[in-house]
């Protein structure tokens, strides 16, 4: 038998080609200046002042 089919495992440099072909390139980083802080808001509660008294989800 062939001895390439005896050990199936490739190496690490093996590896880094195959994602490298399926994958392409990862994009640039994101630099600090171009990064925004996240601001959560608060969930709304309860249903909104002009929603209508049933809901009637059957016509979708």
């Amino acid at each position: 038998m062939n001895d390439a089919h005896e050990d199936p495992r490739f190496t690490d440099d093996e590896y880094a080609f195959l994602r490298h072909v399926r994958f392409g390139e990862l994009p640039p980083a994101v630099r600090p200046e171009d990064r925004i802080e996240l601001t959560e808001t608060d969930p709304g509660r309860g249903a909104p002042e002009d929603a209508p008294e049933r809901w009637d989800l059957r016509h979708g």
